[in-house]
């Protein structure tokens, strides 16, 4: 019998680190040493945040570069990472090390630059709730997705990458337990980026793919 899928729901927690950065060259030296859960936070706490800064930016340290340096280079470089390019969150901090540090290069007044506002290090916890919602039904579950939780699409398609040992969101990973009728639907799935985007555009898309799969645009 395939396994139930299991409909969670959660929220992320901010947790103040008390490090901070002034200058660019201090933010270097941070994001160096700091927590990974940091550097998770500030790639994607803002999806589950509401959101005052510029929407042009999808990464904390994006933002701080244009608005608080005003260094539109960096800002740019830094927007246009992509986490779900990086194996785990070592890489993905290595990447930004290796931008800030060819800006550095490019720059040497950018060290002592004073940011008109710090920089602060959050980590993240994430608190999952179980909603005791269970579906073995594919096309069940495909009724359901434009009425889930932003919560639960950042759980299920978003977090599901750094949990599953094939770094799958968790409706691939599930589909992969059934059959191979459900090859179309996983391949239309992983052309989904989750990055560039908001949880309600991204709820829409996964509910457009699945209504295509399932034919349940007339439904």
């Amino acid at each position: 019998m395939t396994e139930a899928f299991s409909l969670k729901d959660c929220a992320l927690i901010a947790i103040s680190t008390g490090q901070q950065a002034q200058t660019l060259r201090e933010l270097l030296d941070r994001i160096q040493t700091t927590n990974k859960s940091c550097i998770y936070y500030h790639f994607w706490g803002g999806l589950l945040r509401p959101r005052f800064d510029d929407p042009e930016f999808q990464n904390d340290f994006a933002i701080w570069a244009r608005h608080s340096i005003h260094d539109k280079a960096l800002a740019e470089r830094l927007a246009l990472i992509n986490p779900t390019d990086y194996k785990d969150l070592e890489d993905l901090r290595s990447e930004v090390v290796d931008v800030i540090e060819e800006r550095l290069e490019e720059s040497e007044t950018l060290s002592y630059v004073m940011a008109s506002s710090r920089f602060y290090f959050v980590r993240s916890q994430i608190v999952v709730f179980d909603t005791g919602r269970r579906f073995y039904d594919p096309k069940e579950l495909a009724g359901l997705i434009p009425h889930m939780s932003v919560g639960s699409i950042f759980y299920h398609f978003i977090d599901a990458r750094r949990r599953t040992p094939s770094g799958n969101d968790d409706f691939t990973e599930w589909l992969n337990g059934i059959d191979d009728s459900c090859m179309p639907l996983k391949e239309q799935i992983s052309i989904i980026d989750p990055y560039f985007t908001t949880l309600v555009e991204l709820r829409q898309e996964l509910a457009c793919v699945f209504a295509r799969h399932f034919d349940l645009r007339g439904s």
